[in-house]
């Protein structure tokens, strides 16, 4: 063994250190070159594979456009254009043809989101439309040839909506008499939101849009997840739509199936999830 005088010993440590700290260095500047040059061989990929299709979310009853709020944010985020059309809630049938009109407006590949009873109308209006690459299912109807959301609905034990509703009888545009339907306000968070906060809860119960019951009633005439990938949310502890019936659904779609427990409102209280199966679907068909 070599002894070294004190002050020798203090350098050599000094230089060793020095040493090391160097080689740390050097290797997390390698291992930084690494993930930078994943990253940018992950970007370039992303870029080859062509623009990021638009993404199309048609709300349900009782809510509007602003339910897709924190989606969008995350969409936007992530680099996808995004439109929430404005859902009359009027009949699957008159709907659709809104939501077709923008669709055909829309430039270049489109992948096409529903929840709740904005899934019937995204299967009427998906049919035969070219640039639809996938349809995304939230909480929703996947309606057969003639059947209805009412019938859906009520084809499992479970929902507790028809006593939580407020009717409201109304007059249409051809002179008939006909109903809309509410959810009455201090039963909404329990029906619908369970999950999001009160404050925000009351708000979504106080700007809620009505359906007519006429559009629950209406029979599907068409149904476009037979024929193009879909995806489904279903919501394990959903009031409005049992999650029996919509895992039934889901199933005899074949779509990829995402379940969360959550309530109706799944796209308030969980954007993150509900973006990342709408991602999923839109990478999945590029």
């Amino acid at each position: 063994m070599v002894t070294l005088p004190t002050g020798r010993k203090r350098r050599f440590a000094a230089a060793s250190t020095a040493v090391v700290g160097a080689a740390a260095a050097l290797g997390a500047f390698a291992l930084a070159d690494t993930a930078d040059a994943a990253s940018n061989r992950s970007a370039s990929a992303d870029r080859d594979r062509g623009p990021k299709p638009t993404v199309v979310l048609e709300h349900g009853a009782f809510a509007d456009a602003s339910s897709w709020d924190g989606v969008i944010k995350d969409l936007r985020h992530d680099g996808y254009p995004v439109i929430a059309a404005a859902n009359p809630l009027r009949s699957p049938a008159s709907d659709a043809a809104s939501l077709r009109a923008l669709i055909e407006h829309i430039k270049g590949p489109v992948i096409l989101v529903g929840h709740s009873y904005g899934g019937s109308v995204i299967s009427e209006a998906a049919a035969g439309e070219t640039n639809i690459k996938a349809l995304v299912y939230v909480a929703a109807f996947l309606p057969a040839v003639g059947e209805s959301a009412l019938q859906l609905t009520n084809l499992y034990p479970g929902s507790t909506l028809p006593g939580a509703l407020d009717p409201v009888a109304v007059t249409n545009p051809d002179g008939s008499t006909g109903t809309d339907l509410y959810i009455q306000q201090d039963k909404f968070r329990h029906q619908f939101a369970a999950d999001v906060p009160a404050d925000q809860a009351a708000l979504m119960a106080e700007t809620q849009r009505p359906i007519a019951q006429a559009a629950l009633e209406e029979k599907a005439t068409v149904a476009a997840w037979k024929t193009i990938p879909s995806w489904d949310i279903v919501t394990t502890q959903d009031l409005n739509i049992p999650a029996a019936a919509q895992e039934f659904m889901a199933k005899r779609a074949n779509a990829h199936i995402t379940e969360v427990a959550a309530s109706h409102s799944v796209a308030v209280s969980h954007p993150d999830l509900v973006t990342s199966v709408i991602e999923r679907a839109a990478r999945a068909t590029r």
